[in-house]
């Protein structure tokens, strides 16, 4: 094992080991788990943490480093036609396997009966929802639009479209914004930012390297309304079937089995178009020599192998846990427990989203370590601890979503004209990056637990929403974080002034 893989491993370690052991008091207590749940969520822990050390170190070493080299060329050629050509068709490759998507296209049945494409066509209305936006996202960069007009011009937008579409539908458009922004697209366009940034010198530079996962998100949700209307979608349903029980170590092992089957085709389809984006790329441009090459070929290996493994582990490992979490609580003191138990997993399940991980990198890095990244996850932990609560108590209470979506994103972005614009770019982007595979994995199949005990009918509208509400409230922490830290600076920049205007006035006496 090599220092830099053993480093990511220790991380990854420090990073899943809370979550683990809060689910592990939880289900010791409160909410009991099968002895087969409890072994494969156990195996779950194992495989979660070296699948996110390798991931980290796989993207370090080829995804980030492809986004950087070829944003940078696409700025650095001046035509417009081939930045918005090649950022819708990045846009559509990064997307169209994202492994959060299938699994949220899986549950709308009643859309996939519709239509003869089934599931596929809300993949690829997402997919080409995140083209069309990354485009924008890079022309606005081009055209040096600020971002906080663009948001506010589409999340207008798609509240207005949402009263054309059923309530039911509500929830899978917001949601499809979330999960869209997983750990196979993240790292790549939030890479394709710095590299434009790279070309900009000064604040400008540092300001438009982030706020392209931010309009990747909302495309996503007004693209998936749009379909709504166009097939009048209505009474979608999901379907609760009952998980399998494992009773022995053979059984464990099947499932597991299974699930690296599952995996390995879903992330080699997810990873093969970036390669081959990547060798024409090269092919055509020759941006890296042979040591670089089979560095980052290397890292699309790290990358594949712990992929494989993280998605394995969450899915197999912890749906089944946070399914019968659901379903337990639901079924104590009238259920009001889910809300103080959810904002304690909020709390510490966002430390173990990859894409998280390599969002904070990325800002410590493009900030000169002004902004460290405990103070991004800090303001993440907090942010997605008031989701999750706020998700549980839409499912004891029967809120209507937009009830808190309407004036949740008014505040964020109203924050906007307070906040320095670099903020904004990484408070949007970290609403996107928050909502991944351990809130579609955990968190979504407890309130689908939950939900199935108090409301069965209400799955759709009352379950879903939570990845909704986990992109929706790390917009506002991070944007107060901004405030502050504009607070600051201003207040040191007054004192050194200060200073100055001492030092002159007793060199003149």
């Amino acid at each position: 094992m090599t220092k830099a893989l053993r480093d990511k491993i220790i991380e990854s370690l420090t990073s899943i080991l809370p979550i683990a052991i809060l689910i592990t008091l939880v289900s010791l207590t409160v909410a009991p788990l099968s002895s087969g749940a409890f072994v494969l969520f156990s195996l779950g822990v194992v495989l979660l943490i070296f699948g996110m050390g390798c991931f980290t170190l796989g993207a370090d070493m080829s995804m980030l480093v492809i986004g950087e080299k070829i944003g940078a060329a696409m700025t650095n050629s001046r035509k417009i036609w081939l930045i918005a050509l090649l950022s819708f068709v990045i846009g559509i490759i990064v997307t169209v396997a994202e492994p959060d998507l299938q699994i949220l296209a899986g549950q709308v049945h009643t859309l996939a009966d519709a239509t003869f494409l089934g599931r596929y066509l809300l993949i690829i209305t997402v997919a080409v929802g995140v083209g069309i936006f990354l485009t924008i996202a890079m022309l606005r960069i081009v055209f040096r639009i600020r971002l906080s007009v663009l948001l506010i011009i589409f999340y207008v937008a798609a509240f207005i479209l949402s009263f054309f579409v059923s309530p039911e539908f509500w929830a899978i458009s917001f949601d499809a914004g979330g999960v869209t922004t997983g750990p196979m697209t993240v790292p790549f366009i939030i890479s394709l930012g710095v590299g434009v940034a790279s070309l900009r010198a000064g604040k400008r530079g540092q300001d438009d390297s982030f706020g392209l996962v931010a309009l990747s998100s909302v495309g996503p949700i007004i693209a998936v309304l749009t379909l709504g209307i166009i097939f009048h979608v209505n009474n979608v349903e999901y379907p609760y079937d009952v998980l399998d029980e494992v009773n022995n170590t053979y059984g464990v092992l099947i499932l597991y089995l299974r699930g690296f089957l599952t995996y390995i085709e879903e992330v080699a389809v997810a990873i093969s178009p970036i390669l081959v984006f990547f060798l024409a790329f090269q092919l055509i441009t020759r941006s890296f020599r042979k040591r670089q090459l089979l560095r980052i070929l290397v890292g699309f290996a790290y990358t594949f192998f712990g992929l494989v493994l993280f998605l394995t582990g969450a899915n197999v490992g912890f749906m089944p846990a946070g399914r019968q979490i659901g379903e337990a609580l639901a079924n104590l003191a009238g259920g009001w427990l889910l809300i103080p138990v959810g904002a304690f997993f909020g709390y510490f399940i966002v430390s173990a989203e990859p894409a998280v991980h390599v969002l904070n990198k990325q800002v410590e890095r493009m900030s000169a370590g002004a902004i460290r990244q405990s103070t991004m996850k800090l303001g993440m932990c907090a942010g997605v601890s008031v989701s999750i609560a706020l998700a549980m108590l839409r499912i004891l209470t029967g809120i209507n979503i937009l009830w808190i979506l309407l004036p949740g994103y008014a505040v964020a972005l109203i924050l906007t004209f307070f906040t320095p614009p670099m903020f904004t770019g990484i408070a949007f982007d970290s609403g996107g990056v928050a909502s991944g595979a351990m809130v579609s994995s955990f968190v979504l199949p407890m309130a689908i637990g939950a939900c199935y005990v108090l409301d069965p009918a209400a799955i759709m509208t009352q379950a879903f929403g939570c990845v909704a509400f986990v992109a929706l409230t790390p917009l506002i922490t991070i944007q107060i974080i901004g405030i502050a830290y504009k607070r600051k600076t201003s207040s040191i920049k007054r004192k050194f002034l200060s200073v100055e205007e001492k030092i002159v006035m007793y060199e003149v006496d």
